[in-house]
């Protein structure tokens, strides 16, 4: 059996430009920061909120209301999961009423969680709205879900992976695609 064929679509120096980006992208998507409160996916996309807002309140001079999701208990698959799911934390700012609200992910794929990170936040407020950043999407959408900040688009299969490491969690940042990678 042939190893998966690895390539690195953006290394560490391409992740830091991209998030540069993306930054910009989201205050120009919200119209400023006022009412911008970033929210991460659990896990590698709460460290890229983080840097998102840490980013954002140094240009801005504003600091960037951020917080944490997982979704978890909101999966349309929960069943298959097993009898005990590990749930993360999750910490939301008290107030997401008439906020300005962009989910941050790493990878954007059939929309599935997305759609659970939607339900959960509508359990804790009513956003005036509510938009998504992600650094990867891969296309594959099962569900009618599209990112307003894209950092990088990638053609891939269903029988590909992208992994996205982040320094906090492995220890350095790249995205790299994993074709035949099948998770």
């Amino acid at each position: 059996m042939t190893p998966p064929e690895r390539k690195v679509l953006l290394d560490a120096s391409g992740v830091a430009k991209t998030l540069e980006r993306i930054s910009r992208d989201i205050v120009g998507l919200a119209g400023g920061t006022n009412n911008l409160v970033l929210i991460g996916i659990q896990r590698r996309g709460s460290d890229l909120a983080q840097r998102l807002a840490h980013m954002i309140g140094e240009k801005r001079g504003q600091d960037v209301p951020l917080g944490v999701m997982d979704i978890t208990l909101y999966r349309d698959d929960l069943q298959t999961v097993g009898p005990r799911p590990v749930v993360g934390e999750t910490r939301l700012p008290q107030d997401l009423d008439h906020k300005w609200i962009v989910i941050v992910d790493d990878v954007l794929y059939t929309g599935r969680t997305i759609r659970a990170a939607l339900d959960q936040l509508a359990d804790f407020g009513r956003p005036a709205r509510i938009g998504l950043a992600v650094l990867v999407d891969r296309g594959g959408r099962e569900l009618p879900i599209q990112a307003d900040v894209v950092g990088l688009a990638v053609k891939a299969t269903p029988a590909d992976r992208v992994d996205v490491l982040v320094q906090e969690q492995d220890g350095r940042d790249a995205v790299e695609l994993v074709r035949g990678g099948e998770s």
